[in-house]
């Protein structure tokens, strides 16, 4: 049977708890050589321990996978040994077309990398800290609460302090300064978005994590 919240929510609370001890479900698909429907399946059978988040986002437990990888063959390397070097990004934005290529281009970069996407920066707030996010992508324009009041309320969480900030938004800098700006660690490019600047960027990112961690 397939483990959901409030377990995950318990785990996060916990003074031991670690981000780099679950993954998404696409990240989990790239460990195990499965697709994303498959893994689901799995999960659903209850061979990978998984739970839902508040946001409805599922994790899943690295330790099972890698149980799940020996019960089918004992003698595969465990699923990403240097799990602590992956990137952790969090995507935020409202537009489903936007956020498919964002998916479609991460899927073809050779990155070790664990993306969540979420279409509202609420659902962003309410998860945010399960997912503990190296890097954060967010639009700004968003129903309800928009991406500046979101980044507001994240940079007052210490545990999200190191956390990057790349806006990517077709809000000038004009008007941003105008709604109280941005955290002065932001970055902001203005749409439409440039994949290889991207690619080169989240690269660099993911090289940097390797040396700190």
């Amino acid at each position: 049977m397939t483990r959901e919240s409030p377990s995950f929510e318990s785990a996060i609370a916990a003074k031991d708890f670690s981000s780099g001890d679950y993954c998404g479900t696409s990240y989990a698909a790239k460990l195990l050589g499965l697709s994303v429907a498959t893994v689901q399946s799995l999960v659903e059978k209850g061979e990978i321990e998984a739970w839902k988040t508040l946001g409805g986002h599922r994790r899943l437990s690295l330790r099972s996978i890698n149980d799940y990888l020996n019960r089918g063959n004992p003698q595969v390397a465990p699923a990403d040994p240097n799990v602590q070097h992956r990137l952790n990004v969090l995507v935020v934005e409202d537009d489903e077309a936007t956020l498919a290529l964002y998916q479609a281009n991460f899927d073809e970069w050779d990155i070790a990398m664990d993306c969540t996407f979420m279409p509202s920066a609420m659902e962003a707030l309410i998860d945010n800290a399960g997912m503990r996010p190296d890097l954060l992508i967010t639009d700004l324009n968003m129903p309800g609460v928009d991406g500046i009041e979101m980044l507001r309320v994240m940079k007052r969480n210490q545990q999200l302090a190191a956390m990057q900030i790349l806006v990517i938004s077709g809000v000038s800098a004009d008007t941003i300064r105008e709604r109280g700006g941005l955290p002065a660690n932001a970055r902001h490019h203005e749409k439409p978005i440039n994949f290889d600047w991207l690619q080169g960027y989240v690269t660099a990112l993911e090289g940097a994590n390797r040396l700190w961690r």
